[in-house]
């Protein structure tokens, strides 16, 4: 019943169950079981066979004087190492020989000889570490040959010479280190191979070429880390492909675009930090893909997974730091029925997102720290299926948390939110070494949809497709790249996404060959001018920090204090709606990965006067180094909605 393809297992359960095994009226070798079995061919033909099953006796040597009419024997689990020549070759209807768990050191001590009846062997769990040049000769019309969990270090190139005929093999969780493309010129009717568990860091381009008839291809478990253009050329009639927990760091879209015909992909636990744009392009026959089980996994972005007109089911669970789908992430999946993406680090999933899939039956988003708020409102409709709606709970804002969200009413959901960085997205800190290219990533999801930008340790803004050059670069994403980083380069990196609500800031501290910048000049806050009913400060140095506070009051009666939220990348604030001739108290406080809070504090009056006091305009070297963030010249260094302390 082994090497049965997964569509023949239901088929088996109902065959073996309407047809049990019968006693075979034979002698039977003692301590063995003499039985007509359910069997199937490697083709899934299905017959009764004569079977003598001797698993598990710990036996050295095959009982002798058994039944001519064998045709299937089972011989796991015991101590066999070695058969003679023709051992068994009386037994001229055998057809499916089973060795796994015994002994065997050498495959020329299988002395199997010519048995041209035998479609499947079974060589699992023994000690081999080489096969030689002609080593299953005499094997002629052998479809199954399993030889995973040896201990295969050399795999000669006309290994499986005559074997022209085999359909599945089976070398996955040895000790190769390389495939060679020689080893399957002589298997032009493969279908089914299984290489994975062994450790291969490279395959070549055009490494399986000669099998045009292969369906299905393993990888998993491997040491690759990427895979060349070409190195799926020839493949034909691939159906099914697995990259399981290999080392990719990017989607091998290109090596993807030799096999339109894909239907199945496996490309789970693997180091992916972005689904990006485009990944899976021309790949039109696709029907189920699975990106699960990535620590490093952050976003899928826009466009991600667009065109795939026969994509029936999308698995992308159990991915700790996904925190971000693009809105646009899913385009053009008119058949996509089943979206599972249950045990990320979700807080939202925009409507947008749903809406694109008018195929869509089912969706598993349970295990994610939902927002229920105005992102998730979509939620509370019928449409699709909640997958598991007991276990989808809300994780914010607190007053609803672990609510289930089918259970909040819609009206208790906001139809603005302000953005939210997931905490999860970003790290709090990153070691590089002096000239590597480095990737921060941060996203934010909101209504209205957030502008994201991020701070240098400088203070300069870098804004998506910027003045950044090409050194540093913002992608419309959210992506913060740094070609080359150099150690002056080190610091506090901040992003900031922005709407009109508000913002939210995540800090990353860079370290660079080990060493961040000491801690900065001390925080220095000014005025730059008094007005009756605004008061325009500034700060020095520059500010990048994780949390920037601005409070402002007045001892007069009936004056309210104020207070804002800074955002990174802003130089300047003005103070409005202000009395006029009243003196008022402001102070800045900033929080920082690299530094304790700091705190600065002014005094300023205003005045009907156009000429403000001395006191209150700064030293010529205060007003000199800070006139370049004037924001009547820099409009863009006030905030996006300037107002009462905004």
């Amino acid at each position: 019943m082994r090497g049965l393809g997964p569509g023949c297992l239901l088929l088996c359960a109902v065959a073996a169950s309407a047809a049990p095994a019968v006693p075979w009226r034979v002698a039977c070798p003692p301590r063995c079981s003499c039985q007509l079995r359910p069997w199937y061919s490697p083709r899934s033909a299905y017959r009764e066979a004569a079977t003598v099953d001797c698993n598990d006796l710990l036996v050295t040597s095959v009982p002798r004087e058994l039944p001519e009419g064998t045709q299937t024997l089972l011989l796991q689990s015991n101590d066999i190492a070695r058969l003679e020549r023709g051992e068994l070759g009386y037994l001229r209807n055998l057809s499916e020989l089973d060795l796994s768990q015994n002994s065997f050191c050498d495959v020329r001590d299988l002395g199997l000889g010519d048995m041209p009846r035998l479609l499947s062997l079974h060589l699992e769990e023994n000690r081999l570490s080489e096969l030689p040049d002609g080593s299953f000769a005499g094997l002629g019309n052998l479809q199954e040959l399993y030889l995973n969990h040896n201990r295969l270090r050399s795999i000669a190139p006309r290994a499986f010479a005559g074997l022209g005929g085999l359909l599945r093999l089976h070398l996955n969780s040895n000790l190769l280190r390389t495939l060679d493309s020689r080893w399957f010129q002589t298997l032009p009717s493969l279908e089914i191979l299984m290489v994975g568990g062994n450790k291969v860091d490279a395959i070549l381009d055009m490494n399986f070429r000669p099998l045009g008839n292969l369906r299905s291809l393993v990888l998993a478990g491997m040491q690759l880390r990427e895979i060349p253009d070409y190195a799926l050329e020839g493949l034909r009639s691939l159906e099914s492909l697995s990259f399981y927990d290999n080392k990719l760091a990017e989607v091998p879209r290109r090596a993807l675009q030799q096999v339109p015909g894909l239907k199945f992909l496996d490309l789970n636990k693997n180091p992916l930090q972005r689904v990006k744009q485009s990944d899976f392009t021309n790949m039109l026959h696709l029907k189920e893909l699975g990106l699960n089980n990535m620590d490093e996994l952050v976003s899928v972005d826009q466009f991600a997974l667009a065109n795939l007109p026969e994509l029936t089911k999308l698995d992308v669970t159990n991915n700790p730091k996904l925190s971000f789908i693009h809105p646009k992430a899913f385009q053009h999946l008119p058949r996509l029925e089943t979206l599972m993406l249950n045990n990320n680090a979700l807080s939202a999933l925009h409507r947008q997102t749903v809406e694109s899939l008018p195929g869509l039956r089912e969706i598993g988003i349970h295990g994610n720290p939902l927002r229920c708020d105005c992102v998730v409102r979509w939620l509370n409709g019928s449409r699709p299926r909640l997958i598991e709606p007991h276990s989808t709970l809300c994780a914010e804002p607190p007053e609803l948390r672990r609510r289930r969200v089918r259970d909040v009413p819609f009206g208790e959901m906001t139809e603005r939110c302000l953005p939210l960085i997931p905490a999860r997205s970003v790290p709090a800190s990153l070691e590089a070494r002096p000239g590597d290219d480095v990737a921060l990533h941060c996203r934010a999801l909101a209504e209205p949809e957030p502008e994201i930008y991020w701070v240098t340790p400088s203070g300069e803004k870098l804004l998506p497709f910027g003045e950044g050059g090409r050194k540093l670069k913002v992608r419309s994403e959210g992506t913060l790249e740094i070609r080359g980083i150099a150690a002056g380069e080190a610091g506090l990196y901040t992003c900031v996404a922005q709407n009109l609500l508000g913002a939210d800031t995540r800090g990353v501290r860079v370290l660079v060959g080990g060493s961040f910048p000491p801690g900065r000049a001390e925080l220095r806050l000014l005025v730059l001018d008094a007005r009756p009913h605004r008061v325009l400060l500034a700060w020095s140095p520059r500010l990048n920090a994780v949390s920037s506070n601005l409070t402002w009051a007045s001892s007069a009666p009936g004056s309210r204090p104020g207070a804002a939220r800074i955002p990174a990348g802003t130089h300047s604030f003005n103070l409005t709606r202000l009395r006029p001739g009243t003196e008022y108290r402001a102070c800045l406080r900033v929080a920082s990965a690299a530094a304790p809070l700091r705190v600065a504090c002014v005094t300023a009056r205003t005045e009907e006067a156009a000429r403000a006091p001395p006191w209150a305009r700064g030293t010529p070297e205060q007003k000199a180094s800070l006139a370049h963030e004037d924001p009547d010249d820099h409009p863009d260094l006030l905030p996006a909605h300037a107002g009462i302390g905004i």
